[in-house]
């Protein structure tokens, strides 16, 4: 009894595998391919694994057919309630936030700058728009922030606060740092309540 024991936790190499061990990987979750069924997006792992290795595809399916319907056959099928049971419900890792991809086409390329009353004679400009031109909101906040030596914050989706009354300077600013912006481009809302 002691010697099956000495073998099992014996260090080293052991007989019957070849070393090194490589592992393939997911090139879609990159994950071991073994664990691509519990990943959100199981059937562009599926997609991915046939184009890419379809030798470890192959295994993959001929798993599932020897167990009788493992969970890539039930995916395949199409079962609802198999499917909620495989996947994780709540939070956590194993999650995917569902990238939203906005069409930018219907809307139109407009930058509005806005001055908004803060307390009894403080103020901040309000700029939006400027996401419609796909410039990156909080680099252009830190950009107004040194630039005007104040704070400015992305407030909402396409919205950024800068604190002071700066309106007048982001005219001459904002062309000249972005190109792309044309003076045309950007309107006066004038002073307006938040």
């Amino acid at each position: 009894m002691a010697t099956d024991l000495q073998e099992k936790l014996k260090l080293g190499p052991r007989e019957g595998f070849q070393y090194p061990i490589i592992v393939p990987y997911c090139g879609n979750c990159t994950m071991p391919i073994e664990y691509c069924e519990y990943y959100p997006e199981y059937e562009k792992c599926k997609k991915w694994l046939e184009k890419n290795l379809p030798s470890e595809f192959a295994k993959l399916n001929v798993g599932s057919e020897a167990t009788g319907g493992s969970v890539g056959e039930k995916a395949e099928t199409g079962s609802a309630e198999d499917d909620e049971k495989k996947r994780q419900k709540r939070g956590g890792k194993g999650m995917i936030k569902a990238n939203k991809k906005k069409d930018d086409s219907d809307k139109e390329k407009k930058i509005t700058v806005s001055r908004a009353p803060r307390g009894k004679k403080k103020s901040v400009t309000v700029v939006t728009g400027m996401s419609t031109f796909g410039i990156d909101l909080k680099a252009a906040t830190k950009f107004f922030g040194t630039k005007f030596a104040c704070g400015s914050s992305v407030t909402g989706d396409d919205e950024i606060v800068i604190q002071g009354d700066v309106k007048d300077e982001l005219f001459d600013i904002i062309p000249e740092k972005w190109p792309e912006i044309d003076e045309d481009y950007i309107e006066d809302l004038g002073d307006q309540k938040r």
